[in-house]
């Protein structure tokens, strides 16, 4: 039996330069939304034109430049939502501070699945994994989907995610991107969260350039962050 061909778009929406994925099985027609924010008007008529219905959504964390059309699109699609077990406090803990409306996670609560580090979505028959990235918050997780890595606000293109944030913790940043991330094949195709650096590059070609993999302690980070430990 052949391996399932995964469909993939991205759409770079909102003031911050965000990339919004959609990953969607051939076979099955069904797909999920990574990171549904600004504008879940596009992100559903693209699905429309792919010819895919959006059956699960995937959260690689809970900045709200991140999920600030969560709620608009669980409306539209009823869809599944996967996060970090460890996000889903870090989000309402935070909810106050960056001023979120997070009444719908009371009202939705059957839509959401806390994974942890290693589980598998399907999305029809295409095997996701998670990893969990902790640093950019607690809870924070790439996805890997065959040779595709959708790495959130953990990785960007010769930068990393901040690690001055509420919830962020540079140590586990450090681990997460020279012994986590690090580990990984070469050939792995990196697509992040913000159009910061570009729209994509590979796993191999960040290990020799992005300056931040390049750490042998998580003390020389954060000292390289202007966050001495």
């Amino acid at each position: 039996m052949s391996a399932a061909r995964l469909i993939l778009e991205q759409l770079e929406l909102g003031p911050m330069m965000n990339f919004v994925y959609i990953v969607g099985c051939e076979q099955t027609r069904q797909a999920a939304a990574i990171d549904p924010a600004w504008d879940v008007k596009t992100i559903l008529a693209t699905a429309r034109r792919l010819d895919l219905h959006l059956h699960h959504i995937l959260l690689t964390h809970a900045h709200p430049d991140h999920i600030n059309g969560l709620e608009e699109l669980l409306d539209a699609t009823d869809a599944t939502v996967y996060v970090n077990a460890e996000e889903l406090d870090y989000m309402r803990e935070m909810a106050p501070r960056y001023q979120v409306p997070i009444g719908f996670l009371d009202r939705r609560a059957q839509n959401f699945r806390a994974v942890v580090d290693n589980d598998e979505i399907l999305i029809g028959e295409i095997p996701v994994r998670v990893l969990h990235t902790p640093g950019h918050t607690p809870g924070s997780q790439c996805f890997l989907a065959g040779k595709n890595l959708f790495a959130g606000d953990t990785l960007f293109i010769d930068a990393c995610g901040r690690v001055d944030l509420p919830g962020s913790d540079p140590a586990k940043m450090w681990w997460s991107l020279n012994r986590r991330l690090r580990a990984l094949d070469d050939d792995l195709v990196l697509y992040p969260g913000h159009s910061y650096g570009g729209r994509s590059s590979t796993l191999g070609d960040q290990k020799r350039t992005n300056p931040y993999m390049q750490f042998e302690s998580a003390d020389q980070f954060a000292r390289a962050m202007g966050m001495g430990m």
